[in-house]
């Protein structure tokens, strides 16, 4: 009989902390629980991509009448309905935290509706009062917003609220320049709020390919986002309980302060920008960064590492310090997508239930930014393949056939880093409509080593945009 309660002890209900429950319970035979305080899904399903990918086909849906007319059809765009939209997008949630709450049971996992903390390297106190041991523990609690650390930041609101939002806000401000930031003022301008976005830096989507930013910038500003680089919020109040001269003096001199108030209140924010201007905003949206929710959990206490940003830190195994104690997803901030939360899952379970040593592979990951359009990508960009070895950049940007019909300003970008060496496609850069469908096919030959001429000789499909791929014959660059 064993000494523990249980085999394995899953903190985290989201996709990595359920996959690797299941599997373990399901395939491996372990006797298996988990626990989570808040609702089973996690950022993804409940917070996160699908419910933002939701809001982002919504949001598609307006331009779609204006299109229609270029091509013969008689259809007037009505009023988007927010109430309605956010109700469907509620059930829908719930039916998916349904999902997998019964895939749990299916699989034979005990469940926990509660915060858990760690006592000592196999054991757990639940905040029901319950302490249970386990002889492997793995945490997979994910991630949250942060505000930044202002005065009257409260009067501001995160992502997560985003999804509970009563009415839709005829205004709003948007903080920061990431793609969080990015792809929720293209779904916010698509649904006929009036969006201005404040980024500190030169350029958004920082860590991307600088062309492909380029053209998303751009794009963004044609949806009429009131996009500013450079800027960023020195004060904000709310506007009913600030004179205007409490704003009124140069921005370096704005002292913080003056009105804060414990309660929200109702009415506009009042914010003041680095560049000077004072306006008021119906909502004011921080997507200022993400931070591993580690807090309060007792893991330094039981000797567990914790690095600078709050990550719990793990090896190529996801093993802590401690060897009963395990970590996967965004808590070990190291690659943040939800695929690769569920791939490290996986791992762990083969490594410790089947006694199969299995590291994670991190690289070459496709990913896409669900922006207007959007950008896939997968491999390294034109900046960082340059800085490795001597390139060859093969790029076109055009007007896709849909849309340049309908004499729409809409551009695209096809992008394709290779090697000078050995010819390998070192990197895949697409900024269009549905670039996140092209890019999960194109990371297929990426990962595989392709080389340029793989490329060259595979026959367009024509006509669609994604052809260009295959039929660029000359670099537009070296370096």
């Amino acid at each position: 009989m064993s000494a523990f309660d249980y085999d394995l002890f899953v903190i985290g209900g989201g996709s990595g902390g359920v996959r690797a429950a299941r599997v373990a319970a399901g395939e491996a035979g372990a006797k298996v629980a988990l626990a989570e305080e808040d609702r089973y899904g996690g950022t993804c399903v409940i917070r996160g991509c699908v419910p933002k990918k939701l809001m982002v086909f919504a949001s598609g849906y307006g331009a779609m009448a204006d299109e229609a007319t270029a091509y013969g059809w008689d259809i007037t765009a009505g009023a988007f309905d927010w109430s309605k939209f956010s109700g469907r997008l509620n059930s829908e949630l719930d039916r998916l935290e349904g999902v997998y709450r019964k895939l749990l049971a299916g699989s034979g996992v005990t469940t926990y509706d509660a915060r858990a903390r760690l006592v000592d390297a196999h054991t757990v106190a639940l905040s029901t009062g319950e302490t249970v041991t386990a002889k492997h523990i793995l945490v997979a609690t994910g991630g949250r917003p942060v505000r930044p650390d202002m005065p009257n930041a409260h009067l501001g609101i995160v992502s997560d609220d985003i999804f509970h939002l009563e009415t839709l806000p005829k205004s709003i401000l948007i903080i920061g320049g990431g793609y969080i930031a990015c792809e929720f003022a293209c779904i916010l301008a698509g649904l006929g709020v009036q969006v201005t976005q404040y980024y500190r830096g030169a350029q958004i989507l920082r860590g991307f390919d600088e062309e492909a930013r380029g053209l998303i910038a751009e794009s963004m500003r044609d949806l009429g986002i009131k996009l500013h680089t450079g800027t960023n919020i020195v004060e904000m109040h709310r506007a009913a309980d600030v004179d205007d001269d409490l704003m009124s003096g140069p921005a370096e001199d704005v002292q913080f302060g003056g009105a804060t108030s414990e309660a929200p209140g109702t009415g506009p924010i009042r914010v003041k920008a680095t560049h000077g201007a004072i306006e008021d905003f119906d909502v004011v949206l921080f997507a200022t960064g993400r931070t591993p929710n580690t807090a309060d959990m007792g893991l330094e206490g039981v000797g567990v590492t914790l690095g600078r940003a709050g990550q719990i830190e793990v090896d190529a195994y996801s093993q802590t310090k401690v060897p009963s104690i395990y970590a996967i997803g965004d808590v070990t901030d190291r690659v943040n997508l939800t695929p690769v939360a569920i791939r490290e899952g996986m791992a762990f379970v083969e490594t410790v239930f089947h006694g199969n040593p299995t590291p994670v592979d991190h690289a070459l990951i496709p990913s896409a930014v669900f922006t207007q359009p959007e950008l896939g990508t997968v491999g390294l960009t034109e900046e960082q393949a340059r800085d490795q070895e001597p390139i060859e950049v093969y790029c076109t940007s055009f007007r896709p056939m849909q849309t340049a019909f309908a004499e729409k300003p809409n551009r695209v970008l096809m992008k394709l880093i290779v090697s000078q060496k050995n010819r390998t496609v070192l990197g895949c850069h697409i900024v269009a409509p549905n670039a996140g469908e092209m890019i999960q096919l194109a990371g297929i030959a990426v990962k595989m080593g392709a080389t340029k001429e793989d490329f060259d000789r595979t026959v367009a499909v024509h006509p669609t945009m994604s052809e260009e791929i295959v039929t660029m014959r000359k670099p537009m660059r070296t370096a």
